[in-house]
């Protein structure tokens, strides 16, 4: 009895890479329970070549994915899990993280050059230094490690100056975004321009470009003997060269960016068999599902009918809704840094939920944090980040409380819009990711939204989604996404408790706070210590 106790009742196993922008996970599933059986995660160190710049190591980022799956396959070993029971092997990533390679040597060109993320953990080191001056506190170093790359502004003022009337949504028919440092094809133009190496191998016929999934497909699937060299459309969409009504490259948007087609990807369906696994314990191993991060969590939530939606609450704040047949709308730019992280402020994200809890309002307190503009819906780059409505009573746990407060606005700000577009009344919100375990965070947003809000009891929907796409591929056909067949997942709801005419109150106040932090000069004089002149430019 005591041996057959410890013996787990297996279907096929489905394994996941997720690759990020602070690490690299490698996870595998029971495709018939959808249950985590074991994971492993590698840390990803980024560097900072030049102020504004962030860059990661391509060939550091696959290194951590054969880690990855390497101390997995022993921990299910260790399980007495056979992993031979891995039947195919989704990916899921950072989306608008940017490469270049040679396709005869299999070098990167160069570094990756990330996404455009504006810190909110800058912001909350911000009110720790307006509170340092009041409570005498000793400073401590503001940490902010994130994708915040700048260097492309110049590139995105001078494409959108060729535009007719300045606009920076002249392009927005075809691809449904605006022109912004946020997506890959102002990165590759800036490569292209920049990077002699890029330059060279372009001409040469040497070149090949693509978001993180490319490469690491690509890779593992052979690399320079033979690796396959696709996308799928959830990523290409966020180049600003995918077309979202043909579903495909756009030659005119190809050419508008000055971008040869021969060095992009195949686009491919997010679940089809791509290649196999030619290296490592799992060579032969099919791969078979491929998702940007976002994408993949709104198929970890199951949000497979027309108005679902959910949230991600992690290292940013991304809102998805399946709209169904009728395409995609925008999803959330917001994009933030939490608050968990080693601030000077708090030690935990635990200190800081007990901190705002402690009070229950912001007292009148808004905070937009615009460091970097707005983005979505507003994709405004001369905004800047504000705190208003201080008064002589205000204390750190408001200012916390303000700053909860501040990602369950910009949510509310998309979900609005999302509304708008699709027609469709969301009537509740499904919610991942490392901060809803802010109880409070979970509450504000659905008082905010005056809707239920809904988090999973399993929190990794994002690796589940790319298993899932995986496991349903044809050729794999081991975990089926017909809603029947889907296991029933367990979570818990937060139900609005404030009547809607406050939520609407406090949310115009809201709106009013980020209608002062626009309109901001977009280049200013700055000055040294030393009386030396310089600029900041804003994006």
């Amino acid at each position: 009895m005591a041996a057959s106790s410890h013996r787990i009742m297996l279907g096929p196993l489905v394994a996941a890479i997720d690759q990020g922008t602070s690490s690299t996970r490698f996870l595998v599933f029971n495709s018939k329970t959808a249950e985590l059986l074991s994971h492993h995660q590698v840390e990803i160190k980024q560097s900072f070549p030049k102020e504004g710049w962030v860059e990661e190591d391509p060939k550091e980022i696959l290194q951590s994915v054969y880690e990855c799956m390497e101390r997995t396959c022993e921990k299910l070993t260790q399980l007495n899990i056979d992993i031979t029971n891995i039947k195919a092997i989704g990916v899921t990533n950072q989306r608008e993280t940017t490469l270049v390679w040679d396709k005869e040597t299999g070098e990167p060109l160069y570094n990756a050059i990330g996404e455009v993320r504006f810190c909110f953990r800058h912001c909350l080191c911000t009110i720790y230094f307006i509170l340092a001056q009041i409570s005498h506190w000793l400073p401590v170093q503001c940490f902010c490690s994130v994708w915040l790359d700048l260097r492309t502004q110049s590139t995105v003022e001078r494409l959108i100056n060729k535009t007719p009337g300045r606009n920076k949504n002249h392009l927005k028919h075809k691809t449904g975004l605006p022109i912004s440092t946020y997506f890959s094809a102002v990165k590759l133009r800036w490569l292209m321009d920049n990077v002699a190496e890029v330059h060279e191998a372009i001409v040469s016929h040497r070149a090949m470009f693509g978001t993180v999934d490319s490469w690491l497909i690509w890779c593992l699937t052979g690399g320079k003997s033979g690796g396959v060299h696709c996308t799928d459309v959830t990523n290409a969409s966020r180049t600003m060269l995918f077309n979202i009504h043909t579903m495909d490259w756009d030659p005119e948007l190809c050419k508008y960016f000055g971008i040869p087609m021969e060095i992009l990807p195949r686009v491919r369906s997010s679940s089809e068999i791509y290649g196999l696994m030619k290296s490592g314990e799992l060579s032969g191993v099919p791969i078979s599902g491929c998702l940007g991060d976002q994408s993949a969590a709104l198929v970890g939530q199951m949000c497979f009918q027309d108005g679902q939606a959910k949230n991600t609450y992690g290292t940013g704040c991304f809102l998805l809704r399946n709209t169904g047949a009728k395409g995609s709308v925008a999803i959330a730019g917001a994009v933030v840094r939490w608050l968990q992280d080693n601030l000077g402020i708090i030690s935990s994200s635990e200190e800081l939920e007990k901190l705002a809890a402690s009070v229950c309002t912001s007292y009148g307190c808004y905070f937009v944090p615009a460091f970097s503009g707005l983005y979505a819906p507003y994709w405004e780059p001369s905004a800047r980040g504000i705190i208003c409505g201080l008064t002589q009573f205000t204390n750190k746990s408001h200012l916390a409380f303000a700053a909860l407060e501040a990602v369950c606005f910009q949510t509310r700000e998309i979900l609005d819009a999302m509304n708008q577009d699709s027609g469709i009344p969301l009537t509740q919100l499904q919610v991942d990711g490392g901060m809803t375990s802010n109880r409070l965070l979970m509450q504000l947003q659905a008082d905010i939204l005056c809707i239920p809000v809904v988090k999973p009891s399993m929190p990794e929907t994002t690796a589940l989604g790319a298993a899932m796409a995986a496991g349903a591929a044809e050729g794999v056909s081991v975990w089926s996404l017909n809603p029947e067949d889907l296991t029933e997942v367990t979570s818990e709801k937060f139900e609005p408790q404030i009547n809607p005419e406050e939520s609407e109150y406090r949310y115009a106040r809201w709106k009013k706070a980020v209608q002062k932090s626009m309109n901001w000069e977009t280049t200013e004089p700055v000055f040294n210590g030393n009386g030396e002149q310089g600029h900041i430019t804003l994006t």
